[in-house]
């Protein structure tokens, strides 16, 4: 019998360490873990602000949606009108919306308070006019900011991430105060179970109190035991339908007055 070597006695302790079956199992649970890692990772990756762009002329609103798609935007949906923006921006809930002052059917003014008394997202005019009563109309409207014509990429961009920035803030005040309403409300309703709770307290203590009175009345006046005086009292009230307080204070009436009238 020849000499097992150090490489067949290794062989020999690999084979007995895991099984094949055991080591395709951790195979697979690598390529699950590999899997999960990836997931989390797309997860992680930055996700491109969404846009709706509302503008009637086609050769503008192709520039503009260009422009945007150039630096990063998504945009998910492009209307002709006043009536299709608040169409596209209630059905895609973008981050942002770009809408044109002047289009037809219904114009961008008018469309942007409708999406912005519905609290859609946030809006930015768009106009070629520098009138002052446009601008007030759009910021009167719930505009957040507004782009004159011709677009250019340092004013919309800033404009743009101003408006989200506004449409965050103002959303997260106003789910602070939702949720302070509600914790008032909370504590409101706990007070209220708290009064009630002492009233009861207040009522049972002020019971007994009458209670264990009239039970000395009858154990003084009527020769009752203070057991037999308590079970009268409680037997009387269950079988006569009286509260055991009114009860009690009927006697403390009867009897109590032969004490005043002795004293």
């Amino acid at each position: 019998m020849g000499r097992m070597t150090v490489q067949d006695m290794d062989k020999e302790h690999e084979e007995e360490v895991l099984t094949e079956e055991e080591l395709d199992t951790l195979a697979a649970d690598g390529d699950a873990a590999s899997e999960a890692e990836q997931d989390e990772e797309k997860k992680t990756e930055k996700r491109k602000p969404t846009v709706v762009v509302a503008e009637d002329e086609s050769v503008n609103r192709m520039d503009l949606v260009a422009m945007l798609e150039d630096n990063g935007y998504d945009v998910v949906g492009q209307a002709a009108n006043g009536e299709e923006a608040i169409e596209l921006t209630r059905k895609f809930k973008p981050d942002v919306v770009c809408m044109d002052v002047k289009m037809p059917h219904m114009d961008g003014i008018t469309a942007a308070g409708v999406i912005c008394d519905e609290n859609i997202a946030p809006v930015v005019m768009l106009t070629a006019f520098s009138q002052i009563d446009l601008v007030e109309q759009a910021i009167g409207a719930g505009a957040m900011a507004y782009v004159t014509k011709p677009y250019e990429e340092s004013k919309l961009l800033p404009a743009l991430a101003v408006a989200m920035g506004r449409f965050a803030e103002i959303n997260e005040l106003l789910d602070s105060v939702e949720r302070n309403e509600s914790e008032l409300k909370d504590t409101q309703e706990k007070l209220k179970d708290t009064e009630e709770q002492l009233k009861k307290a207040q009522d049972t203590l002020e019971e007994r109190k009458l209670v264990d009175r009239a039970k000395g009345l009858l154990m003084d006046k009527a020769n009752f035991t203070e057991q037999g005086a308590f079970r009268w009292i409680q037997k009387t009230s269950m079988d006569q339908r009286i509260p055991k307080k009114r009860l009690a204070q009927a006697i403390i009436e009867k009897y109590g007055e032969d004490d005043q009238d002795n004293d």
